[in-house]
């Protein structure tokens, strides 16, 4: 009788370890976060069918300002800001003959210069939908505002008429409905006295990036085809870059992040963004042959699905993304802090724009720091978040 005890116990604790062993295996397999930092962000939102991640991603990092200035949180509303920044576009590229481009994306930069010049609006009083949708849809709005700038433009009176804005904001008002000259959010606000209540002061916001065809430690205005009010970034070498990402968020300051995200490191979906240290595009043909008859377990080795060596990214790296079109203005999003994997690898953790589903995460994500490295375009934060010394050889007071 004892023998069946002692052997019904091995049996049971050969089951356990198998099942410990497998469990282990199995988190070997995927992703194991642990979040270091996480500073206070609003809820995620979504920019569905709108070229807009610049405005809720500069909208969201205001609102993690308002909150580390000790105020009370508020949802502001980013079609206010898309709709005084398509108006100040259309009067540049008027000015310009039409010489820039013009379509919905900008800069976070351009985000505070709305605010800087009109004001802010909470989400409430401004939702920016006058039809059926509830989530952001302008295609048509996009097409139709380029048309009528280019039609400004190539008109044939050989002088452009004193009404044309008044044209173009009342397709804007058509849109994403009528700016109100005053609204009442406790009390009664103006846009402008509404930003002022807010403790923000857009002359504290600087962006930086790492470059070598500009001088390190002076400013420059950044090349990208969404720059229409050509605003200047300040450059800085890569491992000072991340220095400056590193002690802002450890002392509690967010980022506007602006990436590339084409590369198929960047899995939204499964909630990464790494660089492996094997790409599947680097693979000549037979060898993409192969890879389209791997199983989910070798494909996973590419770093989707579980930690994977990853690059050495140097700031030559940085520089030939830059210049071939790899790393270009792709998406604006919200840095909020750092966390690590099963191995002790860094990554930060990135509030999205594209809401909550498809995501493990809940619109979250973790990108690795090599990532962060490779694939920074600009980041936007305080200029108080830059250490003293890094701010001194920027000339940043």
């Amino acid at each position: 009788m004892k023998n069946k005890y002692l052997i019904a116990a091995i049996l049971v604790f050969g089951l356990f370890q198998t099942s410990s062993a497998k469990k282990k295996e199995e988190e070997k397999k995927s992703y194991q976060f642990t979040i270091e930092k996480q500073l206070k962000a609003t809820p995620v939102k979504n920019q569905y069918r709108s070229g807009t991640c610049w405005s809720f991603a500069s909208i969201s990092f205001l609102e993690s300002e308002i909150i580390r200035l000790g105020k009370e949180e508020v949802d502001l509303s980013e079609m206010f800001i898309v709709n005084r920044n398509y108006h100040l576009r259309a009067a540049d590229y008027v000015r310009f003959h039409g010489m820039k481009s013009f379509s919905s994306g900008a800069e976070g930069w351009d985000a505070l210069n709305v605010v800087m010049k009109y004001g802010l609006i909470p989400q409430e009083a401004y939702s920016g939908n006058t039809f059926d949708e509830t989530m952001p849809v302008h295609g048509e709005m996009d097409e139709v505002l380029k048309a009528y700038v280019d039609a400004v433009v190539k008109n044939k009176n050989k002088k452009i008429t004193p009404v044309w804005m008044k044209g173009f904001d009342g397709i804007l008002d058509a849109y994403l409905g009528e700016i109100p000259e005053t609204f009442t959010y406790n009390t009664e606000y103006t846009p402008k006295s509404f930003a002022k209540e807010q403790g923000l002061n857009m002359d504290d916001y600087v962006t930086i990036t790492s470059y070598t065809h500009h001088p390190f430690y002076e400013s420059f205005i950044f090349e990208g085809p969404d720059n229409w009010s050509l605003g200047k970034v300040y450059n800085l070498p890569m491992d000072e870059m991340m220095q400056v990402v590193d002690n802002a968020i450890e002392n509690g300051y967010s980022l506007a992040w602006g990436s590339d995200v084409s590369e198929d490191g960047f899995a939204y979906r499964k909630g990464v963004a790494v660089v492996p240290e094997t790409e599947e595009k680097s693979m000549d043909n037979a060898e993409i042959s192969k890879w389209e008859k791997m199983s989910k377990d070798q494909k996973a080795a590419y770093g989707t699905e579980y930690p994977v060596k990853e690059k050495e990214i140097t700031q030559e790296m940085r520089q030939t993304a830059f210049d071939n079109y790899e790393s270009t203005e792709d998406h604006l999003m919200h840095m909020v802090g750092t966390a690590k994997d099963q191995n002790g690898n860094r990554y930060y953790l990135i509030k999205n724009s594209w809401g909550t589903d498809n995501n493990p995460y809940d619109g979250y994500f973790y990108a690795s720091k090599a990532f962060v490295q490779y694939k920074t375009v600009g980041l936007l934060l305080h200029k108080d978040a830059i250490p003293a010394e890094i701010a001194k050889k920027l000339g940043l007071k």
